[in-house]
């Protein structure tokens, strides 16, 4: 019996070690402040209202490059993908990366804070 509970532990500690903590728990709240933070300067989360990028209201489920008066590159005009999590995690962890020849700059290095910032945006998609 003891040696089972000494041969299974390092798979207990590797999955336990695996597991996404608290740290990675998405969280809409701190989402929207880093949306504010990083985000906001360029893009707004009104419908109908545009920026530098496009606005944001409704993202999740929106085919790229197809709100009515945003100014977009060609690339992403031309890309054929409707946003979701992975999609918006994947681009803005690196927008150049998925979309050569984005306009979009800025980048969101940390995977906490781009999943946090993906919650606050498929929440807002969820109340509209």
């Amino acid at each position: 019996m003891i040696s089972r509970f000494i041969a299974l532990s390092p798979a207990f500690i590797l999955t336990a070690a695996l597991m996404p903590g608290p740290a990675f728990a998405q969280d809409a709240a701190a989402g929207e402040r880093l949306f504010r933070q990083r985000c906001a300067s360029c893009h707004t989360v009104q419908p109908g209202q545009n920026r530098i990028g496009p606005t944001l209201s409704g993202l999740v489920g929106r085919k790229a490059g197809s709100v009515e008066g945003a100014r977009y590159s060609p690339k992403m005009r031309e890309l054929d993908v409707t946003w979701d999590a992975a999609r918006i995690d994947s681009f803005i962890a690196n927008p150049r990366a998925m979309v050569p020849g984005t306009t979009m700059t800025v980048s969101v290095a940390n995977a906490a804070d781009r999943a946090n910032i993906t919650a606050y945006l498929a929440g807002l998609a969820a109340a509209n």
